[in-house]
């Protein structure tokens, strides 16, 4: 039987895979970050309070991005300084903090994006049905980690409410999302979308049975 840690399983194989493409996704956020003057964990703050109206909590950031409350802390307020984020009442709580992107944030992202990475690279290689196919493995991944809660709930069109797999039946656009009204395909699944809205536990596990299923 294998076992995940045997250098001859399948498991081990895949993380051996997935580490490497890490590896490399890590250099090619550091180069990002240097183009506009911040470091990673900064640059990944401002994308992800990108499309968040309200913003988020300390907590929540620290959360979403895997780092202690005291480094997002830290990040946090290099970014104040410089402008390119700022704290404001949370929503209706009066004690609570949220912490926003600023629009000289915003210009910072869009400054970063010009240029491909590596990364991007090798996905650019990928035939359009192997990009589509591992976008959703990436989902199912995704998912599973939300499950055992290593990760928060994504905002992926796999935990909202206004996702409708297989509701046509267009294999090219088989899913239907309610918010827009609106058909589209498997590789048009969003893993971050701002108009998202959790669907409530019942209703979740509904879809994806769905979506599998389809």
């Amino acid at each position: 039987m294998e076992t995940p840690n045997n250098p001859t399983s399948v498991h081990h194989r895949i993380r051996e895979a997935l580490a490497r493409v890490a590896m490399v996704m890590r250099a090619d956020e550091w180069n990002r970050a240097k183009t506009t003057g911040l470091n990673p964990t900064q640059l990944a703050i401002l994308e992800l309070l990108e499309g968040r109206r309200d913003g988020l909590a300390v907590k929540d950031i620290a959360a979403n991005l895997g780092v202690s409350q005291p480094t997002a802390t830290d990040s946090i307020a290099a970014l104040e300084r410089k402008g390119l984020a700022t704290k404001r009442n949370a929503g209706t709580d009066r004690r609570g903090v949220n912490v926003a992107i600023t629009q000289e944030g915003l210009a910072v992202l869009k400054a970063g994006s010009d240029g491909n990475g590596a990364a991007e690279r090798s996905l650019d290689a990928l035939a359009g049905h192997e990009q589509e196919d591992l976008l959703v493995t990436l989902v199912k991944m995704i998912r599973t980690l939300q499950e055992i809660d290593a990760i928060p709930i994504q905002r992926m069109c796999a935990t909202c409410r206004y996702f409708a797999p297989f509701a046509h039946s267009d294999a090219a656009r088989p899913h239907h999302c309610n918010f827009v009204d609106a058909a589209f395909g498997q590789r048009d699944i969003r893993i971050d979308c701002r108009d998202h809205e959790t669907a409530d536990p019942a209703s979740r596990a509904a879809t994806w049975d769905a979506f599998t299923r389809g």
